[in-house]
């Protein structure tokens, strides 16, 4: 399994993009290399690099490959985001898409070519470099489309599906143009590089959102989560329960039911311990229980830790929870998180001496009804599968219960006839959701302030 980290960059924060410093950030790749880490994660801000609708800053793209190239001296893959977009509760949208000039970013055709020509230009900036390990679209572009944002670009599920075909054949067409994209099941140093769609846990948890779990599946080459335990989870099960520990563990076997292709990578891009619902002391047992169910899913990529360093307390008006994300303190000092990932990462990590052999699907699946007795869709199904929903509760029972302490896997029910499709995936059993188990009721809350 992979291991990364989010750069935040330590000098600035992302607003170093603005002045950049070629010196500051080698040395935050040092630091990150020295975790045993083999990729991060970087976020160009998308009005540094597109001010203006038909201007795309040759300088802005040439900091960018710079800082792949820096990574890539210390051994470090590098994953390139897009459209920042949103980043630690601030929106960095430009100023042609704002205001005065506001237009919907999925669906006014101006604004979709014009974000598909900075997608392309961007993954073509970096396309030669041999540490790259793909582009991601943006980072949780999702919660743009709807509440709790707000002023949301409203749009339906069928124009997300156009937004995001539109914005992934872009980006595959600056790594190589004319080229559709490869699987996305090579993710080795140097192999094709990876175009996936990033968004938050809405997408698996709330059925008002027009994004959802189709658009992770059924876009790009790997199916995107990330795991926030502020999102209802903390509050229901305590930071170090199982409901917390295992969340991303339940969130990349839930994302992987809705993937078509058995084989389809599963990333857990982001995943972090929240310090408004985690005490910092118990912050290194949570990344270390975390990290150790994720190595037990099947056809997961990598995890991706949420993040490098500390921001600066000289920066304002950011929640609280967001000044002490990193493994890093802000001036450099590895923190008891920091630690316990950067000995997972030696231990089970693709820099691990002997590499650890793969890991077998659960053999166990947990049946979620996604459609009615008729065959249509089933709505109030994200809302069941939400931390305090009745799936999520029974899918917790048994990862609980289970003799080897895996999670089980997740099979909707319109595909359990597809004897193919849960032959590849390594389905043996599978188990219905009790009739009589009774789910704590919780309203789960989508807070702006997302990493």
């Amino acid at each position: 399994m992979r291991f990364g980290v989010n750069h935040t960059p330590s000098v600035g924060w992302f607003h170093s993009w603005l002045d950049f410093s070629a010196a500051d950030t080698a040395r935050d790749m040092e630091a990150i290399a020295s975790l045993g880490a083999d990729h991060v994660r970087i976020f160009p801000l998308w009005p540094v690099v597109q001010p203006n609708r038909t201007l795309i800053r040759q300088a802005a793209l040439d900091d960018v490959a710079t800082v792949v190239d820096i990574a890539g001296s210390f051994g470090l893959d590098v994953n390139v985001d897009a459209l920042q977009g949103h980043l630690s509760s601030f929106d960095f949208v430009p100023s042609w898409l704002d205001s005065w000039h506001r237009r919907n970013m999925f669906t006014d055709p101006d604004v979709v070519a014009s974000t598909a020509a900075y997608v392309r230009a961007l993954a073509g900036a970096v396309a030669d470099k041999p540490n790259l390990l793909g582009i991601t679209i943006g980072n949780e572009v999702n919660q743009f489309a709807h509440a709790p944002h707000p002023t949301p670009h409203e749009i339906t599920a069928e124009q997300g599906h156009a937004w995001a075909a539109a914005m992934v054949a872009a980006a595959r067409d600056g790594l190589a143009p004319g080229r559709p994209g490869g699987s996305g099941r090579e993710v080795r140093r140097g192999s094709a590089p990876l175009v996936t769609v990033a968004q938050y846990d809405a997408a698996w948890y709330d059925d008002a959102q027009p994004f959802g779990p189709e658009h992770a599946a059924d876009h790009g080459d790997a199916t995107v989560t990330h795991s926030w335990v502020f999102n209802g989870s903390a509050a229901l099960h305590g930071a170090l329960g199982a409901g917390s520990v295992r969340h991303g563990e339940y969130l990349l076997q839930l994302a992987a039911a809705w993937n078509r292709d058995p084989a389809r990578p599963n990333w857990l891009q982001e995943v972090g311990a929240p310090t408004n619902v985690v005490d910092p002391v118990d912050a290194a047992t949570f990344t270390d229980r975390t990290i150790r169910h994720v190595l037990d899913a099947q056809q997961v990529l990598g995890v991706t830790w949420w993040c490098s360093h500390d921001v600066a307390r000289s920066l304002a008006d950011f929640p609280e929870l967001e000044y002490d994300l990193g493994l890093f303190t802000n001036d450099g000092r590895l923190k008891p998180a920091g630690e316990a990932f950067a000995a997972l990462a030696r231990e089970h990590g693709r820099r691990a001496a002997p590499a650890p052999a793969p890991v077998a699907a659960p053999s166990t699946a947990l049946v979620l009804d996604d459609v009615l007795p008729d065959g249509t869709t089933r709505y109030g199904l994200r809302a069941d599968c939400a931390p305090g929903g009745r799936f999520s509760a029974a899918w917790l029972a048994l990862a609980e219960a289970a003799p080897d302490g895996r999670g089980p896997q997740v099979v909707l029910r319109s595909r359990l006839a597809d004897d193919d499709t849960t032959a590849a995936r390594g389905i043996v059993s599978v188990v219905e959701v009790p009739a009589e188990l009774d789910g704590t009721a919780l309203t789960v809350a989508h807070p702006a302030t997302m990493p």
